[in-house]
């Protein structure tokens, strides 16, 4: 039985956040450069995309591009953001023509300023799709996300539009940058770490994890599915015993 047959459509996880690890060991497997691994990379972000898309994921966050990339080497900096650039102006077709809109998340205002025009350009021509929405995390920090947030929060209390009993966690979710989106059902990161690497710490905190040896530019959607499969083996109990969740008492 294929993978695809073994996924319960009617299960499906709404959200799924995916940390893209792997890219520059793999090339380096291969004999190559670390950008190398990037360009086969964007291979693996179409065919996840697409697979998402296909089965009905609502919403698929792609950890990008971290604040703390910036201190990797210039030249693969620089080629990173050169294959950004080249991705989105050649995807955005795709993406209207499925239907997605894409978003972003970060302090895009570092990117250079070619970048953050096509990526604009991209946000505007892709707005009005309602299929999947799509959101790269794109110089982004869930720290500084988070102090960003406290802040804002800080401004509203001192100007007295918001008493400081008045705080919930709603309140500090809805002053993050994912305030429109769900929290991810299921995370997943390939590469074989074990490890979160600063992304969306206050939104996973009910979120499946899962982890793969697969390296990302390997990574196709035999694997997503493997992933919702296990994904829709587990239950998800959200501090409640097995038996509430079961409506048993």
């Amino acid at each position: 039985m294929n993978s695809l047959a073994q996924i319960n459509l009617q299960h499906l996880p709404a959200h799924i956040a995916i940390i893209m690890d792997g890219n520059g060991r793999w090339a380096q497997e291969q004999g190559n450069n670390r950008l190398f691994g990037h360009m086969h990379g964007v291979e693996s972000v179409r065919d996840i995309v697409e697979g998402a898309a296909e089965i009905g994921i609502q919403y698929l966050t792609l950890y990008t591009f971290s604040t703390e990339n910036w201190d990797r080497p210039a030249d693969e900096v620089n080629g990173l953001m050169e294959l950004l650039v080249d991705t989105i102006k050649k995807e955005v077709p795709t993406l209207n023509k499925n239907n997605i809109r894409l978003h972003v998340i970060g302090h895009t205002e570092r990117l250079p300023a070619h970048a953050r025009e096509q990526l604009n350009e991209a946000l505007k021509d892709t707005a009005a799709n309602n299929g999947l929405q799509l959101i790269m995390a794109l110089s982004y920090s869930s720290r500084t996300e988070m102090v960003d947030a406290v802040k804002n929060i800080a401004a509203s209390v001192k100007n007295n539009e918001l008493a400081i009993n008045a705080i919930t966690p709603e309140t500090i979710t809805q002053h993050l940058s994912t305030s429109d989106f769900p929290e991810p059902a299921l995370l997943i990161r390939t590469g074989g770490d074990y490890r979160i690497s600063n992304f969306l710490l206050y939104q996973i905190a009910y979120t499946e994890l899962y982890f793969t040896e697969t390296m990302w530019p390997a990574f196709r959607k035999e694997d997503l599915h493997k992933a919702i499969i296990e994904f829709q083996r587990r239950e998800r109990r959200f501090g409640k015993t097995g038996d509430q969740i079961k409506g048993s008492v």
